[in-house]
């Protein structure tokens, strides 16, 4: 065990290097929006970036930090598909969506991580990507709360791997989904007294 404390150590480092870039705040300071953590939440993520009111900007905030996730994944299958132990692209997820939520460059103040961790997942393993983006949708479109989408998709990711051959990573799945859950308290609060806000599919400011 101990042998391998180095390499889980660097796996967690550079998931958390790569996770930590905030998108969503240089892209609203370069658009002229300034601080987004100024606006709505406070966080650095697409929900928030949706509040300037500019939708291609969230957009791209998503994109990038769901590529974020998924990069980092993807680098650490190319260069450790032969190292042990084969978990390694899983910590690398883990150590990503940690640098988004706690970002050491904004004093560990960053976003909820649902993209971040989505691009992890699909990176990680298509087949469970695939699963928790049509529980995602699913849910989304039963009862219209994207938070709520998001809590079950994630918490059905570790289920998902123990039916497929990706069973190895269900517990960092689990200690994902264990994370957004932390990340969404508040929402949770407004869940459980029905007053979380709904996905709103009217036309706004671009």
């Amino acid at each position: 065990m101990e042998t391998m404390i180095p390499s889980i150590l660097a796996s967690l480092g550079f998931g958390y290097i790569l996770g930590s870039i905030p998108f969503g705040l240089v892209l609203c300071f370069l658009f002229g929006y300034g601080d987004v953590r100024k606006i709505g939440s406070g966080n650095i993520g697409a929900t928030n970036v949706l509040r300037t009111g500019n939708k291609l900007l969230a957009f791209l905030t998503l994109v990038l930090d769901s590529g974020k996730g998924a990069i980092a994944v993807l680098i650490a299958i190319y260069l450790l598909s032969d190292v042990e132990p084969q978990i390694q692209p899983a910590l690398v997820a883990l150590g990503a969506v940690l640098g988004h939520n706690f970002p050491v460059w904004l004093k560990f103040k960053g976003g909820k991580g649902v993209a971040t961790t989505l691009g992890a997942i699909l990176a990680l393993s298509w087949p469970i990507g695939l699963m928790v983006c049509v529980t995602w949708l699913l849910i989304a479109l039963i009862f219209k709360i994207s938070s709520l989408a998001a809590l079950v998709a994630l918490a059905a990711a570790p289920w998902f791997a123990l039916l497929t051959d990706d069973s190895r990573y269900a517990f960092v799945l689990g200690l994902l989904a264990l994370l957004a859950f932390i990340r969404h308290r508040e929402n949770i609060k407004r869940l459980l007294k029905g007053l979380e806000s709904k996905i709103s599919f009217k036309k706004g400011k671009s």
